[in-house]
């Protein structure tokens, strides 16, 4: 049998053991005060590794107030925004993976300029 809590009149709360199939006290057994029910949070907490956040509805997911049609329109929004950002992400890669080819080519340019270009004549050795 659960145990319900009540608040009386003057502020004071008692437990109280009632069957499910109880009334629900309108008056203190004891003092004859008026009483309520005070609601209590339920007892359960989801502890361990057999819960994830996807075993329960996101709010992202919500259907609610939305019709058929306007959940497709967002859904191919959603498509669209998507699909343009990967060819602004694929379009930067190749913008930087440019870059680098010419950086590369200018180092390659430069070191073979610098082998080649003709030494500075060694000072001849005095006999």
């Amino acid at each position: 049998m659960p145990i319900y809590t009540y608040r009386r009149e003057d502020g004071t709360t008692f437990d109280f053991r009632q069957k499910f199939t109880d009334d629900a006290l309108v008056v203190d057994p004891e003092t004859g005060q008026h009483v309520t029910r005070v609601i209590q949070p339920a007892g359960v907490i989801f502890k361990g590794s057999g819960f994830y956040i996807n075993d329960s509805k996101s709010a992202s997911h919500s259907t609610i107030g939305t019709s058929k049609s306007e959940k497709s329109d967002v859904t191919s929004e959603k498509t669209e925004k998507s699909d343009k950002s990967e060819k602004a992400d694929k379009a930067d890669k190749a913008e930087k993976s440019e870059k680098a080819d010419k950086a590369e080519k200018v180092e390659t340019t430069a070191s073979k300029s610098a082998e080649s270009a003709p030494k500075a004549a060694a000072p001849a050795a005095a006999d």
